[in-house]
C-alpha cells in the first residue's frame, strides 16, 4: 500500500507538470506547428505550381525550337533551290557562250580553209603556168653546162 500512496503523491505532484506540458504542447501546436505546416503546405503547392509552369515553359520552348528548326530547314531548302537555279542559269550561260565561241571558231576555220584553198589553187595555177618556162630554163641550163663533145 505504501507504493500506492507514493504513486498517488507522485501523481499529484506531477499534475502541474503534466498540465504545463499539455499547455506548452497546445501552445506550440497552435503557434508554431500549425503555421509551420501551413507554410510547408503553401511551399509545396508553390513548388508544384512552379514545376508545372516550368514544364509548360519547356514545352513552349520545345515547340518554338521545333518551329525555328522547321523554318531554318525551309530557309535552307529555299537557299539550296535558289543556288541550284543560279547554278543552272550559269551553266546555261556558259553553254551559250561556248556555242557562240564554237560557232565563231568554226566560221574562222571555214574562212581560213577557203583562203588556204584559194591560195593553193592560185599557187597550183602559177606553178602550172610557170612549169613550162621553168622546164625550158632547166633544160637550157643542163644543156649549157655540158660541153658539146661530152656525151654520156
Amino acid at each position: 500500500m505504501q507504493i500506492l500512496q507514493q504513486l498517488e503523491a507522485l501523481f499529484l505532484k506531477s499534475i502541474p507538470t503534466i498540465l504545463l506540458f499539455l499547455l506548452f504542447y497546445w501552445f506550440l501546436r497552435a503557434n508554431f506547428f500549425k503555421p509551420l505546416e501551413r507554410v510547408l503546405t503553401e511551399r509545396n503547392a508553390r513548388i508544384n505550381q512552379a514545376r508545372k509552369d516550368a514544364e509548360a515553359v519547356q514545352a513552349a520552348a520545345k515547340d518554338k525550337t521545333e518551329a525555328y528548326e522547321e523554318a531554318l530547314r525551309k530557309a535552307r531548302a529555299g537557299v539550296f533551290t535558289e543556288q541550284e537555279t543560279v547554278r543552272q542559269a550559269a551553266l546555261e550561260e556558259r553553254a551559250k557562250v561556248l556555242r557562240a565561241a564554237r560557232g565563231v571558231a568554226q566560221e574562222t576555220v571555214r574562212k581560213e580553209k577557203e583562203r588556204i584553198g584559194r591560195e593553193f589553187e592560185a599557187a597550183r595555177k602559177q606553178l602550172e603556168s610557170e612549169s613550162g618556162v621553168m622546164a625550158g630554163q632547166i633544160a637550157k641550163m643542163i644543156l649549157e653546162s655540158r660541153p658539146a663533145g661530152d656525151a654520156r
